[in-house]
């Protein structure tokens, strides 16, 4: 059993998202692990440019109100306490609304390293992240 180190927070890739948004890296498994896991803040409007992972990618919202889109143009409204749940390979993003922060836990299963567990695509037009909002009842 090991304390595992703690990194500084930093501010993730602008080629990545669109607004300012800040990670702590929980963990990034050693082999076998391949356990992933961000704790992520996004500012008001804050949110990342499309994208999948390989093995599929968990969300867990712990404050503000997490927006999750899909291609087919569905937009989930998250709130604190409840966890939405991407699919492998389902191109997606996730973000802020636009007048409150949001912080969610990102986690994932990868195999080494970003470029090969998360294929980046283009950012989010400001048409798809204001689409109509689905709630989970």
């Amino acid at each position: 059993m090991e304390f595992i180190k703690q990194h500084p927070s930093s501010k993730a890739p602008a080629d990545w998202f669109t607004g300012d948004v800040w990670w702590d890296v929980i963990v990034a498994g050693r082999e076998p692990s391949r356990m992933r896991a961000n704790l992520v803040r996004f500012s008001p409007g804050a949110r990342t440019n499309w994208h999948s992972h390989v093995l599929g990618q968990t969300l867990h919202v712990i404050s503000g109100i997490a927006l999750v889109g899909t291609r087919d143009g569905t937009v989930l409204e998250a709130h604190p306490g409840e966890t939405v749940s991407c699919p492998p390979n389902e191109e997606h993003w996730h973000g802020a609304t636009p007048d409150r922060f949001m912080e969610h836990l990102a986690m994932w299963e990868g195999r080494g390293d970003e470029t090969t567990e998360t294929t980046w695509a283009e950012p989010v037009t400001n048409q798809q992240y204001n689409g109509p909002r689905t709630r989970n009842r």
